[in-house]
């Protein structure tokens, strides 16, 4: 009897260690599980608020439109995307507290944006020490091509934009142009880069003038620019507002000669300020009317979602870039692998809202996507479909 209540007493210890173990690997089990359940979480720097707002918010609301269509169709690898998003106001300032909320804070490593390209060269230094992908869908200036090995963009370089302006005129028979612009990153490299372009092919500025974001009269400029005899007027903006203002303002005082900007100044709330004093005025863009598949599918969902879509390119440029970064990170399934990150962006070539078969340059900035030649129309002809303007052809007059 007692060899058998020892025997007894082995088999449950022998039991016990086995259902110990057993319980240990089905732990082990539903750890792993769980830990592959976990979301992929990217960031975000948008201008919510500040002088892109105008912009800032329908390019976040792409991406969150972006989000939801990935989280629906299963996630990657199985598991849901999670974007975090913060404000980054369009200056450097906020951006850069933005960005440490999002990298300090959450823990980010891949983040898309900024909005603006003084938010994006602000923050450019800090993911460049810190390994962070900073991965924007409307950041122009030409400084952001040399801002770092982390930085790419799905946004065209205004250094391109400029080249094509400062062709136009020259093809449109300007010699001579007086500019105006705003005193930011995005609006100073625009200009810079017609200008050069202008010049080189021996076109003259007669005289140039600059305004701070906060203001809101720009008379005094444009009496200063309007006593020159030029063939035109050069305008960039980085705000809705004042672009629409400065043309509205210039109009009043007298000057009916062709102005020439870029993509700001031809937003639906620059339209609506300058009313039918923007008639004519033209501006090279990316192509506002988004012809691929993915781009018409894009714009139906989102215009029934919000309303008709007011800033289409670069609204499919946001969207696409969280499709993209939901392929790198199929790719390294790891949301804290921002060098394979990297890897990927440079190795992909990409089909989506804004084109087909496009890449990335060993600096990070988008190629295989091209401007066009838009021209505002009267007021009467402007619906919310042709935003206001119809695209006149390519800057090589294709």
């Amino acid at each position: 009897m007692v060899l058998i209540g020892l025997f007894a007493l082995l088999v449950i210890a022998c039991g016990e260690e086995a259902a110990s173990e057993t319980g240990r690997e089905s732990a082990a089990a539903s750890a792993v599980q769980a830990t592959s359940e976990e979301p992929f979480v990217i960031g975000a720097l948008d201008s919510l608020t500040g002088v892109g707002e105008s912009y800032g918010v329908p390019l976040s609301r792409s991406k969150l439109l972006a989000v939801e269509e990935i989280n629906a169709a299963g996630g990657i690898n199985g598991r849901m995307l999670k974007l975090v998003i913060e404000d980054s106001k369009c200056t450097s300032t906020d951006a850069i507290a933005a960005y440490q909320r999002l990298t300090d804070v959450e823990g980010i490593k891949i983040v898309l944006g900024a909005t603006c390209s003084g938010a994006t060269l602000g923050v450019a230094p800090l993911a460049e020490k810190d390994g962070v992908i900073l991965f924007s869908p409307s950041s122009t200036s030409p400084d952001i091509t040399h801002a770092g090995d982390y930085v790419f963009r799905t946004a065209l370089s205004s250094q391109k934009a400029g080249t094509d302006v400062g062709n136009l005129l020259w093809a449109d028979g300007v010699r001579t142009i007086v500019t105006i612009s705003e005193a930011t990153d995005y609006a100073e490299g625009s200009r810079r880069a017609a200008v050069a372009q202008f010049e080189q092919l021996g076109g003259t500025v007669a005289a140039a003038e600059s305004y701070p974001s906060d203001a809101i009269d720009f008379r005094s400029q444009l009496a200063k620019l309007l006593r020159i005899d030029a063939d035109a007027m050069f305008l960039a903006a980085q705000g809705e507002i004042s672009g629409g203002t400065i043309v509205k303002q210039a109009r009043e005082l007298g000057y009916d000669g062709p102005i020439y900007s870029e993509v700001v100044p031809t937003g639906p709330n620059a339209l609506e300020i300058a009313g039918e004093h923007a008639t004519g005025l033209r501006a090279i863009v990316p192509d506002p009317e988004l012809n691929t598949s993915i781009g018409k599918d894009f714009l139906a969902r989102f215009n029934e979602r919000h309303g008709i879509a007011p800033w289409p390119w670069y609204q499919g440029s946001a969207y696409d870039g969280v499709y993209i970064a939901a392929e790198c990170l199929r790719q390294t399934n790891d949301d804290q692998d921002a060098a394979g990150f990297r890897d990927c962006l440079h190795d992909l070539t990409w089909s989506g809202a804004i084109g087909d078969d496009y890449s990335f340059d060993e600096n990070g900035d988008v190629t295989g996507i091209s401007h066009v030649l838009i021209e505002v129309l009267p007021v009467a002809e402007r619906t919310e479909v042709n935003l206001g303007y119809r695209v006149v052809r390519t800057p090589s007059g294709s």
